[in-house]
């Protein structure tokens, strides 16, 4: 990916300076062009086209916002509330992510979910060991978070 980049760069200012004049506009219309003519070669490369992966950050990104908005919601209504019911419990989940990038990604993530951390990691890697504060209603959002933030993750940093 960092090829592509250095190469779309070189692209732009190679169309900014073959214009009559310079300047951040035609830098600008440079870099589109450079963009269209990597998406053309893009078989050439080993890594995918760089524009996929930056699509699939700001796609993990928005989930992330969308994800701490939410639990900042439920936070606050959690402790608002006059009267505090909770069971708390601690409950496994399984993952299929490999390395350390996404597990500690994911495990990040899921203590978003409001009332749950993640407390340890299996020595494999496979096992999340997470606290939930209110027990059924805990496990039931960590694993469909789980689900949207393992797909997610796999989009970033696989290809």
């Amino acid at each position: 990916m960092p090829i592509q980049v250095l190469l779309n760069i070189f692209i732009a200012y190679l169309w900014m300076f073959l214009q009559d004049e310079t300047s951040v506009l035609n830098f600008i219309s440079g870099y589109f062009v450079g963009l269209i003519i990597l998406f053309f070669m893009r078989r050439f490369f080993k890594k995918p086209y760089y524009l996929f992966t930056l699509a699939a950050v700001g796609k993990l990104f928005v989930i992330f916002i969308h994800e701490l908005f939410t639990s900042s919601i439920m936070v606050m209504k959690h402790v608002l509330q006059p009267k505090l019911d909770v069971k708390p419990g601690i409950f496994k989940v399984e993952t299929d992510l490999e390395g350390d990038l996404e597990i500690t990604l994911l495990s990040l993530l899921i203590c978003l979910t409001p009332g749950s951390v993640v407390m340890e990691v299996s020595a494999d890697s496979k096992m999340l060991y997470i606290h939930g504060l209110n027990m059924p209603d805990s496990k039931e959002s960590v694993l469909k978070s789980k689900a949207i933030f393992e797909k997610a993750i796999k989009d970033v940093t696989r290809k």
